[in-house]
């Protein structure tokens, strides 16, 4: 009997995942499987799988953080069972949320930064939203009390993430969505005056255009609106969607008048998986006080013992990219912010210069003044190629470098974007610099009908 448990446990050691009966056939897509199945066996299968995921370092579309320290893996792993909604069974975990508001209560000039309102959400999306909702309600409640019609809320902004159109949508606003003027990247100050009227629940300003990366004039907005309000006594708020410039603005352009220090800005939403430098799964959305956040649109909710206040959108999530997000900033601190940034910025200054210097390109954004980013559109519309074929060809090297036209009514003109975040080395950029210049000459060979030259290759 020991003899026959020996070779048992001897042959089950000796047997490789790929000879097992389950790698023998193609995972269950449509249906569980019946029995079980040994761990390390299918977390290799479904580890193969993702392998066919995109390289996320070498992905500069997203705005997303794509690496962290090891530090940060192992507080995610200690907070994987915690509900962030439980402020009573994770008083702790809740009074980390709490600093974190504070925190950048502070670092955006809130005028009461000790007892400015926030909370986190899942993202800058669901920020957005709820500061779209605050706009909405207190506009509604001041056309109450002055015995007007609350039926036709609009709101105002330029290109925008589409997470503005979907509270459009959800919440019954119109969204006025001011055109690009040509060679316009964002809303301009003087556009205003043919959308705002007495229905408009506020103005949305941009820091960190999605298409361009560049920020719209937040001051300038809210000096239009400032002049508007003294002929017309239009009073009209403005939101700061701050998805990416939040985090970017105070250490690379502290002087710059964008945040609570524009009396008109009313609240400021963020995203910490961002340009926060927080794993996926964390936005901020805070108010300058507490009079901006209506009170009916926080609920008492009686849950696991406890009577908690909560504005969000959604109810359970974890609690550790929370967690993360705190911290990042205590671990980097303004000086180690700015010295990521300032390096990210270099980067893309740097790989704005060899664009700018390969002939067929025109820069629309060289990173200066904005994000730490890079966009460009071709010079000439007649190219011997496009920019949809450039990205194909840049996938060949891993590179995810995305192609999309500008929003109306700059549609005709489609640009190329690249983003650097914190674990985009200058190293990397020049790899992709050189990568793009081949794929520009191999493109401008075929077109021509002169096949690229082959490389050569040496052991």
């Amino acid at each position: 009997m020991a003899l026959h448990e020996t070779k048992r446990d001897a042959a089950a050691a000796f047997a490789d995942i790929y000879a097992t009966p389950i790698s023998r056939a193609a995972l269950p897509k449509l249906k569980m499987p019946d029995g079980t199945a040994d761990p390390r066996i299918i977390r290799a299968l479904i580890e193969d799988e993702l392998a066919l995921d995109g390289n996320a370092a070498q992905n500069l579309a997203t705005f997303c953080t794509t690496w962290s320290e090891p530090e940060v893996h192992e507080l995610m792993d200690a907070c994987l069972n915690k509900n962030m909604i439980d402020k009573d069974e994770y008083p702790q975990t809740a009074e980390i949320e709490s600093r974190c508001v504070h925190i950048l209560a502070d670092l955006w000039h809130a005028p009461e930064g000790t007892s400015t309102m926030g909370c986190s959400t899942t993202g800058s999306s669901e920020a957005a939203m709820l500061g779209g909702l605050a706009l909405k309600w207190r506009w509604r409640a001041r056309r109450e009390a002055e015995g007007k019609p609350t039926d036709r809320p609009n709101l105002v902004c330029g290109p925008v993430q589409v997470c503005w159109e979907k509270f459009a949508t959800y919440f019954d606003v119109e969204l006025r969505q001011v055109p690009l003027e040509p060679d316009a990247t964002g809303l301009q100050p003087h556009q205003l005056r043919e959308y705002v009227d007495e229905n408009t629940i506020g103005v949305v300003a941009i820091l960190g255009v999605t298409y361009t990366c560049d920020y719209e004039p937040v001051a300038a907005i809210a000096a239009e609106l400032d002049a508007l309000q003294a002929e017309t006594g239009l009073d009209v708020p403005v939101h700061v969607d701050a998805a990416s410039g939040g985090f970017v603005a105070p250490f690379l352009q502290p002087d710059l008048p964008w945040d609570f220090r524009v009396p008109r800005v009313v609240s400021i939403n963020a995203s910490g998986h961002k340009y926060g430098m927080a794993p996926l799964g964390v936005g901020w959305i805070v108010w300058r006080s507490a009079e901006h956040l209506p009170d009916e649109l926080v609920f008492k909710v009686s849950y696991l013992g406890g009577d908690m206040p909560t504005f969000a959108l959604n109810f359970s999530r974890p609690g550790g990219s929370v967690i993360a997000q705190y911290y990042v900033m205590l671990r980097l601190g303004r000086e180690g912010y700015r010295a990521v940034y300032e390096a990210a910025a270099a980067s893309a200054r740097a790989l704005g210069e060899a664009v700018a210097g390969m002939g067929p390109f025109r820069l629309l954004y060289d990173g200066r003044g904005g994000l730490p980013a890079v966009s460009w559109t071709l010079a000439d519309a007649n190219a011997p190629f496009t920019l949809y074929e450039l990205s194909d060809q840049l996938r060949l090297r891993g590179w995810q470098v995305p192609s999309y036209p500008l929003p109306p009514a700059r549609e005709e003109t489609v640009i190329q974007r690249v983003l650097i975040r914190h674990g985009i080395s200058r190293d990397k950029v020049a790899l992709l610099a050189a990568d793009l210049g081949a794929a520009v000459d191999r493109l401008t060979a075929a077109a021509g009908g002169v096949p690229p030259a082959q490389p050569s290759f040496h052991h």
